[in-house]
C-alpha cells in the first residue's frame, strides 16, 4: 500500500482508506468465500492516526531529516478472524477426489452449566486456556446472564474427553474463546434461567414470563419487591420437583453447543467462509534509527482494534500487548542463523533473541472500535492474535519510511542493525 500511495502520490493514510470495505457494505463477501460480518475500518484507522498524532511525527521527522538522522513512520492494516472454521482442511483434498457427504465443517464449542441446592452455578469448559482468562470471563458471562454476583459461579476448566463435552474442533487456537465459547455460555444459562424463572413462579404465584433475575434473586419485572432468592427458586428443583409447572424439567444442569451456521463446507469451486468473525487493527509506529550505531529505537505507537463487544476491558488490554511483544520479537530480534555449513548458530538465548521488558517499554497508546457481530449473541470476535500480524509490517514499513531518502526499502523480517549495514553497506559500494 505504500508502494501504491508513493505511485499515486496520495498520503499513505488516504491510499488505504480509498481501498477499504465501506462501512455499510457489512456483510461483506470476499471472493474467496469469507464473509466479514461488521466492522467500521475506516474510523479504525483515522483514530490510530488521531491518537498517534501523524502531524506531529511528521514535523519530528522532517526536522530529524535536515539533521541527517534516519527517522520513519509505517502504518499496516488488517483484518483479524477469529472462530475458525475447521473446514478450511477439506481444501487440502482436491474437489475432483472429495466424497459427497464427507464434506468437513464447524466452528463449534461445548459447555456445561450447572446449579447445586444451595445455588452455586458452576460451569464447566473444555476451551484448555494456557492464561487468557477463560474463567475470569465465563465468570462474568454467567453471572450477568443469571443476574447474579460473581462469587456465586465458579467455573471449573478441564479436558478429560470422557467427560467434558467436546468436539473436533474444540480448543484454545484462532481466537475462538469470545465469539464462540461465550456464546455457549449464553445459551446454557438462558436455559437454565428458563427453569429457575418457573421454579420461582410456584413461590411468587407469578407467571414465568413475567419474572426477571437479577441481584442474585427471581423478581417480577417491574415490582422488584415481589421476588425470592435464587437459590430458594433452584431449591425448589432440588426438593420439590413435583411443584414444577407442567413440563418444566426437573434438573439444573445444561449442556449447550454454539455451532453457526454461517460456517459451512468448501464449495466444489474451493470457496470457504473460513471464520465466524472478522475484527481488524490498524497500528502506526514511529522509529528512529542512530546513525553510528544503526541501533531501531520505537518512539511511539498507537494500536486500535475492533474486536467486537469487549467482554473484559482488561483482559483485552492483555491480549494486545501480548500480541505486541510477541510480534516485537519477531519484527526485530528473533531469528534462526546459520553458519556457512549449515550448522545452527543461534542455538541459546545469547544468539536467539527474544524481547523483555526492557525492549518492550516503547510508548504505547491502545484503543478500539466497537462494531458488534451480528453472528454471536453477545456481538464479541476474537482479539488475540491481530497484533501479531499488523505490528510487524507497521515496523518494516516504518524502517523503510526512514531509509527512503537513500533509496533502500526493507523485504525481511527481523530488521535490525546488522540488515541496516548491509543494505546502507551495499549501497555504498560501487556498482
Amino acid at each position: 500500500m505504500d508502494d501504491v500511495a508513493r505511485a499515486t502520490g496520495l498520503d499513505v493514510v488516504e491510499a488505504r482508506c480509498r481501498n477499504l470495505v465501506p462501512a455499510d457494505a457489512f456483510p461483506y463477501e470476499t471472493p474467496t468465500g469469507g464473509v466479514y460480518d461488521s466492522g467500521n475500518y475506516e474510523e479504525a484507522i483515522r483514530l490510530a492516526v488521531r491518537n498517534a498524532d501523524l502531524d506531529e511525527l511528521r514535523r519530528r521527522q522532517a526536522e530529524a531529516r535536515e539533521r541527517g538522522e534516519l527517522y520513519g513512520i509505517g502504518l499496516a492494516a488488517v483484518v483479524d478472524p477469529s472462530g475458525t472454521n475447521i473446514g478450511y482442511v477439506g481444501l487440502a483434498t482436491p474437489a475432483a477426489d472429495r466424497k459427497p457427504g464427507r464434506d468437513k465443517s464447524g466452528s463449534t464449542e461445548h459447555v456445561r452449566v450447572s446449579v447445586d441446592l444451595q445455588g452455586i452455578v458452576t460451569v464447566l469448559l473444555g476451551s484448555v486456556p494456557q492464561g487468557q482468562g477463560h474463567a475470569t470471563t465465563a465468570r462474568q458471562v454467567a453471572a450477568r446472564r443469571l443476574g447474579l454476583p460473581e462469587e456465586q459461579v465458579r467455573v471449573v476448566i478441564e479436558m478429560d474427553t470422557a467427560t467434558t463435552p467436546w468436539t473436533v474442533t474444540s480448543g484454545s487456537y484462532s481466537s475462538r474463546f469470545a465469539p464462540l465459547v461465550t456464546s455457549a455460555v449464553v445459551a446454557a444459562c438462558d436455559r437454565i434461567a428458563g427453569t429457575v424463572k418457573a421454579a420461582g413462579s410456584v413461590l411468587l404465584e407469578t407467571p414465568p414470563e413475567q419474572l426477571e433475575l437479577a441481584d442474585g434473586a427471581v423478581r417480577v419485572a417491574g415490582d422488584p419487591g415481589r421476588s425470592v432468592l435464587f437459590r430458594h427458586a433452584a431449591g425448589v428443583v432440588h426438593w420439590d420437583p413435583g411443584a414444577l409447572p407442567e413440563g418444566t424439567p426437573a434438573r439444573l444442569y445444561e449442556e449447550a453447543a454454539f455451532a453457526p451456521r454461517e460456517v459451512r463446507a468448501a464449495t466444489r469451486d474451493e470457496r470457504i467462509n473460513s471464520s465466524l468473525c472478522y475484527g481488524f487493527v490498524a497500528e502506526l509506529v514511529a522509529v528512529r534509527i542512530d546513525p553510528d550505531t544503526l541501533e531501531i529505537t520505537i518512539e511511539r505507537v498507537s494500536s486500535v482494534h475492533d474486536a467486537g463487544t469487549v467482554l473484559n476491558q482488561t483482559l483485552f488490554d492483555g491480549q494486545v500487548h501480548g500480541a505486541l511483544t510477541q510480534a516485537l520479537g519477531g519484527a526485530m530480534y528473533e531469528e534462526f542463523t546459520y553458519s556457512a555449513g549449515g550448522q545452527p548458530t543461534a542455538a541459546t538465548f545469547l544468539d536467539y533473541l527474544c524481547p523483555t521488558t526492557a525492549e518492550a517499554g516503547f510508548p504505547l497508546v491502545t484503543d478500539h472500535v466497537v462494531t458488534p457481530s451480528p453472528l454471536t449473541p453477545l456481538g464479541a470476535k476474537g482479539s488475540g492474535e491481530g497484533s501479531s500480524m499488523s505490528f510487524p509490517v507497521a515496523v518494516a514499513n516504518a524502517v523503510t519510511d526512514a531509509l527512503s531518502p537513500h533509496g533502500l526499502a526493507i523485504d525481511r523480517l527481523p530488521v535490525h542493525g546488522n540488515v541496516l549495514f548491509d543494505l546502507l553497506d551495499g549501497a555504498r559500494r560501487p556498482a
